[in-house]
């Protein structure tokens, strides 16, 4: 795995990717988190806001970090993968992030270990979105950089 000298153009549209996965990710989660369907008791994202700031924060503040964060693992995907970008890649990005929000991040934001002081739906209740966030991600990688090059025969 090498990093790639991304391109100015190459830049901004893996930021655009990354604003684009972001969007689409938080017009499917929040209503899930309105409507009260998501298991996990409030938005990862809100959550962490308010632990990382020792305060309430209202919902927007987390779609903030929500946005800086799926934009920040975008623009580190195609930094990584820009000649790769596969689904298969895509995928195995969002089982890293997925192990790491478990293992680190539930825990940090007061969910314990798995999220098991909060019940173990949340196990499968953070693995969607990451599913979500690999097949977005994709597709965005799709639409903004072309289909990849077939290997040399």
């Amino acid at each position: 795995m090498t990093l790639a000298m991304l391109s100015r153009k190459d830049f901004y549209c893996a930021l655009g990717v990354g604003l684009v996965t972001s969007l689409i990710l938080s017009a499917i989660s929040v209503p899930m988190f309105l409507t009260g369907i998501s298991p996990l008791p409030k938005p990862p994202s809100l959550a962490f806001a308010e632990t990382l700031l020792g305060t309430s924060q209202p919902m927007p503040v987390g779609l903030l970090f929500h946005v800086a964060y799926v934009t920040a693992w975008s623009v580190v995907f195609v930094t990584l993968f820009r000649d790769r970008l596969s689904f298969r890649r895509a995928a195995a990005l969002a089982l890293v992030l997925w192990l790491v929000a478990l293992v680190v991040f539930f825990p940090f934001v007061g969910w314990g270990f798995l999220g098991l002081a909060v019940g173990p739906k949340l196990i499968v209740g953070a693995l969607v979105p990451h599913v979500l966030f690999a097949i977005v991600l994709w597709a965005s990688c799709r639409i903004a950089f072309g289909a990849p090059a077939a290997p040399a025969s």
